[in-house]
């Protein structure tokens, strides 16, 4: 989160991972034993050799040599396995371009994410959090499939307006799970002629690819025959190659940024809030103070605004908690640009370096009992206790995730308006685990919806602007301080 000064006498060590095989390196490992195989690294050394298929690969282990990479984007470059495949699907977007596409592109997009759009934003995120509780029953619900809805909802909106219909939200979100789930694969086995065999699994990932570009290629086309609209395709298609301009995005370019603010806009938080409600559901003394704070800070209301942000700091601590745990970028590549030295170990150019958010969110060192949910580790003051640079949810430097107050603001208001009206509880005998693919989460979450008060009569259906009435909010709700801080045995879906 903050900056990190490398000591120049730290004695690093450097090791090698064991369990390799051959032409396939450690991807069998990876794939059956992902987060196991990760939090096993730093017994080897600091900086550890993998094996990604056939080639070789370096994992930093420790958070400051992490941070020499994050802050050194031009040595470090966003490239290897992860990002070639990615490149297959976002193009030479935010995510995947290169140090110099990249500082064009973010200057381009970075003015739909300051904090006066995020406070518009953040308007349409209590909406349609609010509109999609309506919507649930009591009983087992499919969460991850409710979450991911909401999520989309909420992006499409800020992205296209109006542009997708329900039927297209529903693909867009159908696509993108079986996308995440064939990314993951490509990335820890990158033998590209596995991928090239018409399995079932290569056919439905191919066909999902196909549909996304082409719902965005159709909602760019309309657009251009429709109105200019006030949204971030708005905002793309202003800076586009029409007026001439030097900084102009291509008519590629304006694609491929729907398409990654898309991907990265939809599952990540979805997985996200969903993990958080399978954490809150094993640790009922923090749902109940969550309740509380959410019954003292809506008041009765059942839609959040963003006035309500700054006083949901216990709310926000348990999103902070959760990304700890369960972030949903959990490993990322690199690629030297030149010959270089890492952990006094001399990399030549072309070199894949690996990080793992969820290594360092699991290092016992920087969070003592790091396999317990403890949300007050992030309360105002306790914060300070974390290391520099142990907590990377949004990664760091200049290509730290743009969204990340975001999505911030979209979790802690999405569970306000869910913990408002619902609470989630875990089924008999589950025992979900997070699913590792290109992100990581809860994928699959089934749990029993319990309303938290009296049932609500005559709620207005989706679109309609009549009020509600509304249960009182808790008598001992405790007062919430004014501001809120600045700042095993996994297996993975097939392909």
């Amino acid at each position: 989160m903050s900056s990190v000064v490398p000591h120049p006498e730290q004695a690093w060590t450097t090791g090698t991972a064991p369990g390799i095989f051959p032409f396939l390196g450690h991807a069998i490992t990876l794939f059956r034993q992902p987060l196991a195989f990760l939090t096993s690294l730093p017994a080897h050394g600091d900086l550890v050799e993998v094996r990604l298929g056939p080639q070789r690969a370096w994992m930093a282990c420790h958070p400051e040599l992490v941070h020499e990479i994050l802050m050194d984007p031009r040595t470090y470059d966003k490239g290897g396995p992860l990002y070639d495949k990615l490149r297959l699907l976002m193009g030479d977007g935010l995510v995947t371009s290169g140090q110099e596409a990249h500082r064009r592109q973010r200057r381009l997009v970075q003015p739909s994410f300051r904090p006066s759009r995020i406070a518009d934003y953040a308007e349409t995120m209590g909406e349609e959090a609010e509109l999609e509780c309506r919507q649930w029953q009591p009983g087992e619900f499919d969460v991850s499939g409710a979450l991911m809805a909401l999520t989309t909802q909420v992006t499409s909106r800020v992205l296209l307006s109006d542009s997708l219909d329900a039927a297209t939200a529903a693909e867009v979100r159908d696509c993108l799970a079986v996308i995440v789930r064939g990314l993951f694969v490509r990335m820890v086995a990158p033998i590209d002629a596995l991928f090239r065999i018409p399995t079932p699994a290569n056919r439905r990932y191919r066909r999902a690819l196909d549909r996304l570009h082409t719902i965005i290629d159709s909602a760019i086309e309309e657009r251009r025959a429709g109105a200019p609209r006030n949204d971030l395709l708005g905002t793309l298609l202003g800076t586009g190659g029409s007026n001439g301009g030097a900084t102009a995005l291509t008519e590629q370019e304006v694609h491929d940024q729907l398409i990654t603010l898309l991907l990265t806009g939809v599952e990540a938080p979805a997985l996200c809030l969903a993990s958080a409600f399978r954490l809150l559901a094993a640790h009922p003394e923090v749902e109940r103070r969550v309740h509380r704070e959410v019954d003292a800070v809506l008041a009765g209301r059942r839609r959040p605004r963003p006035d309500d942000l700054p006083h949901l700091v216990y709310t926000r601590c348990v999103v902070d908690e959760t990304l700890r745990m369960y972030p949903p970028g959990w490993l990322f590549t690199r690629i030297t640009t030149t010959d270089t030295n890492l952990a006094g170990r001399r990399l030549p150019r072309g070199t894949t370096v690996l990080y793992s958010p969820y290594l360092l969110h699991h290092d016992p060192v920087s969070f003592p009992d790091p396999d317990r949910f403890v949300p007050e580790r992030w309360l105002p003051g306790q914060e300070a206790t974390v290391p520099n640079g142990a907590m990377l949810p949004f990664a760091a430097g200049n290509r730290k995730c743009m969204g990340d107050t975001f999505a911030m603001a979209e979790a802690t208001l999405a569970i306000a308006a869910i913990a408002s009206r619902w609470r989630l509880r875990s089924l008999p005998g589950c025992a979900e685990q997070p699913v590792p693919a290109v992100t990581l989460g809860h994928r699959s979450l089934v749990m029993i919806c319990e309303p938290r008060s009296r049932t609500l009569v005559g709620e207005p259906s989706r679109g309609s602007s009549r009020e509600c009435s509304v249960a009182p909010p808790v008598q001992d709700a405790p007062q919430v301080p004014e501001d809120s801080r600045t700042a095993g045995d996994e297996g993975v879906c097939d392909a």
